[in-house]
């Protein structure tokens, strides 16, 4: 039923304006449409949708991802945007440069936006 619908993050915010802010300046995300139930943006092919609620920042896990082709480029891109990258020190099998964790043939950051959501930054290196 669901396997050829598309799914986006709906992510809780505290503040609408603060968090439009950091996802549409910082991030450069672009704003599909905007309402009373928050703003929807385009990723690529896909969506990412902010609302205010009392309970931004609650969730402890990933939220979103985004898939990149040059990771360390994205975040020096997003450090030198003032964006703060977290540094998990309990990742069992992977090797952390810097903010970048490489897992086998996978690569990720993570950073959070103003209210604490946690977003990541994914590369997947296929070899054929």
């Amino acid at each position: 039923m669901l396997a050829f619908a598309s799914v986006y993050p709906i992510i809780g915010v505290s503040d609408i304006a603060e968090a439009m802010g950091f996802y549409g300046g910082t991030l450069g995300l672009k704003v599909m449409h905007q309402g009373p139930c928050g703003v929807l943006y385009q990723c690529g092919d896909s969506m990412l949708s902010i609302y205010e609620t009392e309970y931004a920042g609650s969730n402890e896990a990933t939220y979103a991802t985004w898939e990149v082709d040059d990771i360390e480029a994205e975040v020096q891109g997003l450090l030198a945007k003032g964006v703060n990258f977290e540094r998990y020190y309990d990742i069992e099998g992977a090797v952390r440069s810097d903010y970048v964790y490489t897992m086998g043939d996978e690569k990720a950051a993570w950073f959070t936006d103003p209210d604490g959501n946690i977003l990541c930054l994914h590369q997947l290196e296929l070899t054929v």
